[in-house]
C-alpha cells in the first residue's frame, strides 16, 4: 500500500522546546480551558501527570511541547492562566513520523484513518476519535463498534 512514499518524509524536529509547570491549587475546569487555550496559541500537545508536591500535597504536572516560536506566547499565557509562579523548559528534538490520512467507508459513512509511516513502510494506524465518536451518537452504534467496523475494513485492504 505504502511502498511508493518516499522515507525522507518522515522528519526530526530539533528546534522544540518542552514547558512544565507544578499547579497544586487549580481547578480541572480551569486546566480543560488551559489545555485548549494553549493548543490554539501553538502547543503541538499539551498534557497533565497527577504529583505530590511539597508538604504531600496532591497536584498536577502540566507538559506541552511547542516549537521555539511561541514560547513567549506560551509563557505568558502560562502566567496569567495558571497559578505558577515559574515555568521550566528544556530544548528537545522531536522525531515525526510521515503521516497520511485516508478515508474508510463504514455502513454509517466514512472515517478517517491517520497513518504513520517509518522509511515508507506503515508502523501505526488510528482511526480519528471524532469521527468515530460523530458516527456512534448520530446513529446511537456503540463506540467500540464502529472502531472494530474500520479496522475490519482496513484488514480488507490490505488482502
Amino acid at each position: 500500500m505504502s511502498s511508493h512514499i518516499p522515507p525522507n518524509l518522515e522528519h526530526i524536529d530539533r528546534k522544540m522546546i518542552k514547558m512544565e509547570v507544578n499547579l497544586d491549587d487549580i481547578s480541572g475546569e480551569l486546566l480543560g480551558y488551559i489545555m485548549d487555550l494553549l493548543l490554539e496559541s501553538g502547543a503541538n500537545d499539551v498534557f497533565y501527570t497527577p504529583i505530590y508536591m511539597k508538604k504531600n500535597r496532591p497536584g498536577v504536572l502540566l507538559q506541552l511541547l511547542c516549537a521555539e516560536a511561541y514560547v513567549d506566547k506560551i509563557k505568558e499565557i502560562l502566567f496569567q492562566e495558571t497559578t505558577t509562579l515559574g515555568i521550566r523548559y528544556y530544548p528537545l528534538s522531536v522525531h515525526r513520523l510521515e503521516r497520511e490520512f485516508h478515508k474508510v467507508e463504514t455502513e454509517w459513512g466514512s472515517v478517517t484513518v491517520k497513518t504513520g509511516l517509518m522509511k515508507g513502510e506503515v508502523v501505526q494506524r488510528a482511526p480519528e476519535f471524532e469521527d468515530c465518536k460523530f458516527i456512534a451518537e448520530t446513529y446511537s452504534v456503540p463506540l467500540k463498534k464502529v472502531y472494530e467496523q474500520v479496522w475490519k475494513e482496513l484488514k480488507k485492504r490490505e488482502n
